[in-house]
């Protein structure tokens, strides 16, 4: 499979995005092939957003799904009066509030709770000599470990600071996609980023070097603990080449503590591939079934309603 160039559509141009609203347009008319093109283009960072929203791969992939099929389902009433990536990414982000709870968000309830699970894992070095594969692995747990952080935010904060943050999406932007005032997306974010800095600062030895805690002495207790699994690596599988390359100028990076060091860490965290769901939902929309469900949920997704949520 070949993947799109990944350009981050909460930082496009207008001539891009307005790029995107003729490919909705002509997809909303019926045209197949711009349907295909704007999933394509957009399914990464969908899946990209799921993934911090859910920590879990398999969740990530199952909610992303979710919210692609519902933009495709409404692309018929896109009319072309807004940016479509608000419209589309509204729609993504309602879906990512209205999902059930990931199977991590049971476990990872707030920081301080995840401080103490922290403490309860060892500080032990891993056997062997330096390697590779052995870097892989701190890798690994730190990644898993950030995005953990990420769950002990509740869900609207949560997507307030991938936004905001990670994706460095502009606050008038952010909050016209999440349908809140500015002031409102502000301060949301601000309470989310002083919440990950204060525990970062006070639990995580990457923000704050006077901290015991440290990646490549925590992994053996991830191991142990069945949060990292050496066969079946979550996050760091397609990051291998980029590791090796860039890890020396990172950990320059990172030996710099400044208070801005958290989001600039969390943006650090790989774009996983995720699932194909353009071809998958190209295969649905030749299925003559498909297409007959799909004309009559534009019906009634047409028809005003008092209960459902508008995107």
């Amino acid at each position: 499979m070949t993947l799109e160039p990944i350009q981050n559509p909460f930082r496009a141009s207008e001539d891009d995005d307005r790029g995107d609203v003729r490919l909705a347009l002509s997809a909303a008319g019926g045209d197949g092939a711009s349907l295909e093109t704007l999933v394509r283009k957009h399914q990464r960072w969908v899946y990209a957003l799921a993934v911090r929203m859910m920590v879990s791969p398999a969740d990530a992939a199952d909610v992303a799904q979710e919210a692609l099929l519902r933009v495709v389902t409404r692309i018929g009433q896109f009319e072309g009066r807004s940016s479509f990536r608000t419209w589309a990414y509204r729609i993504v982000m309602n879906c990512f509030l209205d999902a059930k709870r990931g199977r991590l968000e049971g476990v990872v309830t707030s920081f301080g709770g995840y401080g103490e699970e922290l403490a309860k894992l060892p500080l032990e070095e891993l056997e062997g000599p330096s390697s590779p594969e052995r870097s892989l692995l701190v890798e690994e747990a730190k990644l898993g470990c950030m995005l953990g952080m990420l769950l002990c935010l509740d869900r609207e904060q949560r997507l307030a600071f991938v936004l905001g943050e990670i994706f460095e999406c502009p606050s008038p932007l952010a909050a016209e996609i999440l349908d809140i005032a500015p002031t409102a997306f502000r301060k949301r974010l601000e309470r989310a980023r002083a919440d990950l800095s204060a525990f970062m600062q006070d639990q995580c030895g990457l923000m704050n070097p006077a901290n015991p805690c440290r990646c490549d002495k925590k992994t053996k207790g991830f191991i142990a603990a069945g949060w990292v699994d050496p066969r079946n690596l979550k996050f760091t599988a397609t990051h291998v080449r980029r590791v090796r390359e860039d890890s020396p100028e990172r950990s320059r990076y990172l030996d710099v503590a400044y208070d801005e060091r958290a989001p600039f860490l969390f943006r650090e965290h790989p774009m996983l591939d995720g699932p194909d769901v353009a071809t998958q939902l190209t295969t649905l929309l030749k299925d003559e079934g498909f297409r007959r469900a799909l004309a009559l949920e534009s019906e009634t997704a047409s028809r005003p309603s008092t209960t459902s949520r508008s995107p």
